[in-house]
């Protein structure tokens, strides 16, 4: 597997784990706060073990594809992605047109990104 896309995948699997540490409690009316915030961090633990691998393995200082700013941009993208599934799916959202606009703003950010500059 290339590795631009191992690393993509595992940004992409740490994000789940991280939206669910950050929003799954608000569809949990019945958590405490403190119930909330232990068991969030619990989940966020998953997010670190397959994030630092991500950018140690992404990053071109190991070999990798992308600068340190390129992987922060891919990560982000890959946070609303997740976000916007979570959103709808799980807390059972609706997205205003603003919400689609400010997301296509930024995602027109990664294509720049992505052009400006090469990694290695």
């Amino acid at each position: 597997m290339p590795q631009w896309l191992t690393t993509v995948l595992l940004l992409l699997a740490s994000n789940v784990f991280m939206t669910f540490a950050w929003y799954y409690h608000l569809r949990e009316k019945s958590w405490t706060l403190a119930a909330a915030i232990f068991l969030s961090w619990g989940m966020a633990f998953f997010e670190y073990v397959l994030q630092v691998p991500a950018n140690r393995y992404g990053h071109v200082s190991h070999g990798g594809p992308f600068t340190a700013p390129q992987l922060k941009i891919i990560q982000e993208a890959l946070t609303l992605t997740v976000f916007t599934v979570f959103a709808i799916v799980v807390l059972k959202e609706k997205f205003r047109i603003h919400d689609v606009i400010a997301f296509t703003l930024i995602f027109a950010g990664v294509v720049v990104s992505m052009m400006g500059r090469s990694g290695k």
